[in-house]
């Protein structure tokens, strides 16, 4: 059973170990969500696969297959059933490109057309009924879960990734030569009401998050830096550069106090920071390779890693764990639970 969460420190951080696997993916995990305030977790896959899992108990939930559209991106609506997912098949024909998915009777609730390619960047407004879009079409859409229509569309350069602030008054739009721009959420279509530019560094941002408390935000690059700027003013607090990961884009997550920050590298290892300090806390063989997908549980002392095999990490003085014990080797071939 995972903890639920204290106060983070460096010895917890430290002692955060693999408490379960779960190998039975065929391919790469493309995106995980975990629920605001369920304690449950998403995962989409090359397999087509969506999966639900309690991180409680480390136990799979639920999985349905998705052929006919395919499955990338996802995050969870308020309800802890329902999801927004996006396809990877048949966008040019069908402009289907993310669907409204109900888990509980794995029923498509809504379909939402205008990307005519791949959607790389997704999030959910936390206070409404408001999702954003980012797509390698160069364009950001805004919609509503109760409306097929797209509710808004800015036009970027490049490969945009977007993300709501945690009272979901503002969102961050990142997009080429490593500008992120704020928007006010109920006055988008004035524009931009701030810039910030990371000093130097051009590369495009693979992936945008914004701290608990509104005050930082996380960016992570095609060239496998990470960065913490102030979300107010755009100032540098920190950054750390990573082993390049060769055609894997890597997630960086703070944790829920937005004290630590914890990311992958191309090396197969993962790391943790002091915010404050600009120190490393940990460093971790992820035993799965390059974990291309990395979330820290909202009200959990725990994270969940994945590359093609999904791994539940929690403090290893943890007594009552209902997860397989890993004792799995490096290698992912050699990575199985021991029992189900």
């Amino acid at each position: 059973m995972t903890a639920s969460l204290t106060e983070l420190d460096d010895d917890i951080v430290r002692t955060m170990s693999i408490g379960a696997v779960f190998s039975d993916y065929v391919g790469k995990i493309y995106s995980i969500d975990f629920h605001r305030k369920d304690d449950l977790l998403v995962t989409a896959g090359e397999d087509d696969s969506v999966r639900l899992y309690d991180i409680v108990n480390a136990k799979l939930l639920k999985t349905t297959y998705h052929k006919k559209h395919g499955t990338d991106q996802i995050c969870f609506t308020h309800h802890p059933s329902s999801v927004i997912c996006s396809s990877r098949y048949n966008l040019e024909s069908t402009g289907e490109s993310l669907r409204y998915l109900s888990m509980y009777d794995n029923r498509c609730l809504r379909y939402f057309k205008g990307h005519k390619q791949r959607v790389v960047s997704l999030c959910m407004s936390p206070i409404n009924d408001s999702f954003m879009s980012g797509s390698v079409d160069h364009s950001v859409r805004l919609w509503d879960l109760r409306v097929n229509a797209c509710q808004g569309i800015l036009h970027v350069r490049g490969r945009p990734t977007v993300a709501y602030d945690q009272q979901g008054l503002v969102f961050a739009v990142a997009m080429e030569g490593g500008a992120i721009k704020l928007f006010d959420s109920r006055s988008y279509d004035k524009g931009p009401f701030d810039t910030f530019l990371v000093g130097g560094d051009t590369a495009e941002v693979c992936d945008i998050k914004f701290s608990n408390d509104g005050k930082s935000m996380l960016l992570s690059t095609t060239n496998n830096n990470i960065y913490v700027l102030d979300a107010y003013g755009g100032d540098k607090r920190c950054g750390f550069s990573l082993e390049p990961s060769h055609g894997t884009s890597i997630e960086a997550t703070f944790t829920p106090d937005g004290k630590y920050v914890v990311a992958g590298s191309g090396g197969g290892t993962m790391h943790a920071w002091s915010i404050d300090r600009n120190h490393e806390v940990a460093c971790w063989s992820s035993h799965i390779g390059v974990p291309s997908c990395l979330k820290w549980a909202p009200r959990r002392a725990m994270f969940a890693a994945a590359s093609t095999v999904l791994t539940f990490w929690i403090p290893n003085n943890e007594p009552n764990l209902k997860a397989e014990e890993y004792s799995g080797t490096d290698t992912e071939a050699g990575l199985q639970p021991q029992s189900q």
